[in-house]
């Protein structure tokens, strides 16, 4: 690292290694648009494809623009090690894959993303892999489902629609004595939570969302903490433990320390078998839009996190909303880890149901002006959208109400606009 920072802001612009292109001494992070590295000699490519040394060999494993953002994003979350992927769908399905196998389970919280819980409850199912279903406002709930076969806890830290903020440490403590690591999706949280120093093992991103912040570009992240025991259980990582054919007979969790000194056996599998696998590589490209984004995502987040604030307020006495869902706003015990987890704000996410249930949902929506109808969040831009008639819609009733979404629920993803903008256009919308 250039800095030895903890700040978010410092660590955006001077996380990692990178200091300056030592070819062109340019300080801007160059786009490395290549597909593949020239190597010095047949001893040294024989090197890194055996891993007896690390280095670029194809950029759908490694590449140095992207380089760069794995480890910024590495050292925002206080982590050892990221690997970076197409999407955080992609970074969704690689966290679980690079544990289980047919057979295994996991255990997830039921506050999930919609997609996430179509990945989870069907083609996961079609691959073999059981996904258990917690509820998190009782932590004890995930040690009820753990069997031998249990390879990993699974949450999102903000999920929406919920907004109910996961019990990090809690969970964690629970599966760490059983070997059980705690993965975590951070997407709605960067910079105002740390999963990490709660406990959680592991910790991904859509790097589309905040992170990269401008609606340009799609990516995902996984980090490493670097901190989780392995082999406090061996049997219940064969992942980690059992030997690799693939590698010859490489076992992750004994040759991952000696080539790097470093306790990531995890990310270091993630990437040399699930990445070279699977080919779900970010763009060299994408991953310089969104090194952009990540340079300012601290002061963004402080933004978002008070125009939220303001906006909630105004909310709260319209009188055509029934009901606001905020972070801060869940009663006892939920409520109480918004301000326990999360410090500098309480996130940009904001649900709100609207007295006439579907078509008033449909009309607000269509009555916007300067927020956007879009299937995203996490931009600049403040953003709307109904769940009920998309983003959750193949899900069915039963799913669709344990998920928290209503027929007159619509979601909001508060954007860096002035805030009396976006209060103005709220208004003008309910008010139509």
């Amino acid at each position: 690292m250039t800095t030895k920072s903890t700040n978010p802001e410092t660590i955006g612009l001077h996380g990692g290694t990178f200091r300056r292109d030592e070819s062109q001494t340019s300080v801007a992070v160059p786009i490395h648009q290549t597909t593949s590295y020239q190597f010095n000699s047949a001893e040294h490519a024989e090197k890194l494809f055996g891993l007896k040394e690390f280095g670029n060999i194809y950029t759908r494993i490694m590449n140095p623009t992207t380089n760069t953002l794995e480890e910024r994003v590495a050292a925002l979350e206080g982590g050892a090690a990221g690997l970076c992927v197409s999407s955080g769908q992609a970074a969704s399905a690689f966290v679980v894959q690079n544990l289980c196998s047919t057979g295994d389970n996991i255990v997830s919280s039921t506050d999930l993303y919609g997609g996430t819980v179509n990945l989870f409850t069907n083609t996961f199912k079609s691959m073999g892999v059981e996904v258990r279903y917690a509820d998190p406002s009782d932590p004890k709930n995930f040690e009820k489902l753990i069997d031998d076969k249990t390879r990993l806890f699974y949450a999102e830290v903000l999920p929406n629609p919920s907004l109910r903020v996961f019990p990090i440490k809690e969970v964690a403590d629970i599966g760490r004595p059983h070997g059980i690591p705690l993965i975590v999706d951070n997407t709605a949280c960067p910079v105002i939570c740390k999963p990490i120093e709660h406990g959680a093992a592991i910790v991904m991103h859509s790097l589309t969302k905040f992170i990269g912040g401008h609606g340009n570009s799609i990516g995902g992240i996984i980090v490493d903490s670097g901190n989780f025991d392995w082999s406090v259980n061996k049997e219940r990582q064969p992942n980690i433990w059992q030997p690799d054919p693939s590698y010859h007979g490489a076992v992750w969790g004994d040759v991952v320390p000696q080539l790097t000194g470093a306790n990531i056996p995890y990310i270091i599998r993630a990437r040399v078998v699930l990445l070279r696998d699977m080919g779900s590589a970010i763009s060299p490209f994408n991953s310089f839009q969104i090194i952009q984004g990540l340079e300012t995502v601290a002061l963004r987040m402080k933004q978002h996190c008070e125009n939220a604030e303001k906006v909630k307020k105004f909310l709260q006495k319209h009188s055509k909303v029934e009901k606001v869902i905020y972070s801060t706003l869940h009663d006892g015990e939920i409520g109480d880890r918004a301000k326990r987890y999360l410090k500098g704000g309480y996130g940009a996410l904001m649900g709100i149901e609207l007295k006439g249930g579907l078509e008033a949902g449909k009309k607000f929506i269509d009555s916007l002006k300067m927020l956007y109808h879009v299937a995203n969040i996490g931009d600049a831009r403040s953003l709307a959208i109904h769940p009920a008639s998309t983003t959750h819609s193949q899900l069915n009733d039963k799913d669709m109400a344990a998920a928290g979404v209503t027929p007159g629920y619509v979601r909001l993803s508060i954007g860096i606009e002035h805030s009396d903008d976006i209060i103005a256009d709220l208004d003008q919308a309910l008010n139509a």
